[in-house]
């Protein structure tokens, strides 16, 4: 039998005396080595999504493997990859270190300097054990594989954060979860809003573990996570927020890793409800998931926040735009922002299923604190469901079956992920190999065109609470374009107030243009009659004349009236005005003209 080893050193010059010690093992077949635990990770997991039978037997992790720690690296391994065996090389093999490596998972220790026939034993057991283990869960991948169950490289993330306050993201949470759970998945539902998380005031429930209590723990074991995962009657599994908010700052970059490799690796589907605030521990989890959902209202507040999270989460290497998905909440074919514009804003795609406005469907479930009990024939649970089955996790409007974000999986090079010659976070490598949404998600709305420099693949990736950043350079206004979203939404704002006041300006025009051809006329006219008093018919040539000086659509109504006081003749004129344009609806006021004149001789 061949075994298939992958060594993870990050110095060139101990892999290269490694590389030639494994190529002379019997039946061994190495890999290529990983530079950096990222890439260690990425490499595994696009392995188990395209090619499960060609994963490593054996992963020989040096004690000098960066950025994440070797103890850390080998259960990171071990929690997502059951059935490939871990053999840790270090000088250090004292009974202590021994004891942690074997709690981390790994199935061996190698002493460095490496010898030939200490590697043959420690490689031989390990490979006759990942061997095993395959042909007793029936698959090389490593997992049984029974109707619904997760991916070889876990369950399904999906975070779910907001563009401010108030939009809607813990509603959009729950349901989620709660149509993924009637999908018949295994489904757990965390809440990383840990200042103000209200997921179990939407569910009712009163529980004392949290997710902070969570923190500082090295090894995050299935029976830890039992004991802090409430069992919810929905058939959920809950991992609530901590009601003393000042606890959430437990929760680093690291636990928040550590927190979602566990529960990928224990659920088919993990939904993050990440809040509108982003610290370390929630931004870990906006990188390290399958789906990233952002959430928005029409509104320009709100398209403007999301706007921001999606450049924020660009500069700091978190995610581009292209990887996040923008949900609108509240729309409305009545609303001047449509789906189509936050997408040209945002720069990111849009989902094609809206959640409609209804807030009287809402208001019993919310003050009862029993989301589950929404209205199953109210738009908003059809809309959040019919959601739930475009990004893949339960069963669409139209019964085909579930179809995850698991099923596909691709590699993001470059510095994301920590690839080769990158400067990325490690991780649990979710990052560096997020999956293509479903194929109806993959239908969402493309995102607008966008200028502006693209970030080097090269580049140092900054993490919240790093002096790390990215920041575009100055005067380029950065990869959006600077402001031409905003002054877009603002525009389509102020277009009906600009209209109306042209309108009213027009409309002055007409009325001060009708004032003087009604004087104009009248003057007219009574010069008319004082010219025929001598010779004519004074009465017709002033009325003549007085019609003779308007336009057309102003003769049509005037009413014009020549008198005769002693020697003077006074000529009266009285027009209709009209509305935005001559011959138009007249306005319900006459603008009157009057003038005199003296008969000669």
């Amino acid at each position: 039998m061949v075994i298939r080893i992958q060594p993870a050193v990050s110095d060139p010059d101990a892999a290269r005396p490694l590389v030639t010690l494994l190529s002379q093992l019997p039946d061994a077949e190495p890999v290529p080595p990983a530079v950096d635990s990222g890439q260690l990770l990425d490499s595994l997991a696009q392995q188990a999504g395209e090619a499960p039978a060609e994963l490593p037997e054996v992963v020989l992790v040096h004690e000098l493997i960066g950025p994440v720690p070797a103890l850390e690296l080998i259960s990171q391994v071990a929690l997502r990859f059951p059935a490939v065996a871990v053999v840790l090389a270090t000088r250090d093999t004292s009974p202590a270190l021994y004891a942690a490596a074997m709690d981390a998972g790994a199935r061996g220790v190698a002493g460095l300097p490496l010898h030939h026939d200490e590697l043959v034993a420690r490689v031989g057991a390990a490979a006759a054990w990942a061997t095993g283990v395959r042909r007793h869960l029936g698959g090389p991948e490593g997992r049984a594989a029974p109707s619904g169950a997760a991916g070889p490289g876990g369950g399904t993330v999906v975070t779910v954060s907001g563009a401010k306050g108030g939009v809607g993201t813990t509603l959009t949470a729950v349901q989620l979860a709660l149509a993924a759970r009637a999908a018949g998945r295994s489904t757990v539902l965390a809440d990383l809003d840990l200042q103000s998380g209200d997921v179990a005031s939407c569910l009712d429930v009163r529980f004392r573990r949290s997710v902070a209590d969570l923190a500082g723990i090295e090894d995050l074991t299935p029976r830890v996570l039992q004991d802090a995962v409430y069992p919810h009657e929905t058939g959920l599994g809950l991992l609530l927020a901590p009601d003393e908010g000042e606890r959430g700052e437990d929760v680093d970059e690291r636990t928040a890793r550590q927190l979602v490799a566990a529960l990928r690796s224990q659920y088919q589907t993990v939904v993050l409800d990440c809040g509108s605030q982003m610290h370390a521990g929630n931004a870990a989890a906006v990188e390290a998931a399958d789906v990233a959902l952002l959430l928005t209202t029409p509104d320009v507040l709100a398209v403007r926040g999301a706007k921001r999270m999606v450049r924020m989460w660009d500069r700091l290497r978190i995610r581009t735009a292209e990887e996040t998905v923008v949900v609108v909440n509240r729309a409305s074919r009545h609303a001047e922002i449509q789906p189509q514009l936050v997408a040209r804003i945002t720069g990111s795609p849009v989902a094609r299923t809206t959640v409609p406005a209804h807030f009287k469907e809402l208001q019993s479930a919310l003050d009862a604190g029993r989301m589950q009990d929404l209205d199953p024939k109210g738009g908003v649970r059809q809309a959040l469901w019919a959601l739930a089955g475009e990004l893949g996790l339960a069963a669409g409007p139209n019964g085909e079956p579930p179809r995850g974000p698991a099923a596909r999986r691709r590699t993001r090079g470059g510095g994301h992920g920590g690839g080769p010659g990158g400067g990325g976070r490690g991780g649990d490598g979710a990052a560096g190999h997020r999956p293509a949404l479903a194929p109806r998600a993959r239908q969402a709305l493309p995102p607008g065109p966008v200028s502006g420099t693209v970030p080097s693949p090269g580049s140092d990736r900054g993490t919240l609470g790093s002096p790390r950043r990215r920041v575009p350079p100055e005067g380029t206004g950065g990869r959006w374009g600077g402001d031409r979203g905003s002054l877009t939404v603002e525009f389509a704002g102020m277009a009906p107030v600009v209209l109306l006041t042209l309108v009213l300006l027009w409309q002055c025009v007409l009325i001060g243009y009708t004032f003087s051809l009604a004087g104009n006329s009248a003057d007219e006219a009574a010069r008319a009659a004082t010219a025929a008093a001598a010779y004519g018919d004074p009465q017709s040539a002033c009325e003549d004349a007085a019609r003779a000086h308007l336009p057309a659509k102003w003769r049509t109504d005037a009413a014009v009236s020549c008198t005769r006081g002693g020697t003077v003749w006074q000529a009266d004129v009285e027009l209709r005005t009209p509305l935005l344009f001559p011959g138009g609806a007249g306005l319900p006021f006459t603008v009157s003209g009057a003038a005199g004149a003296a008969e000669e001789g």
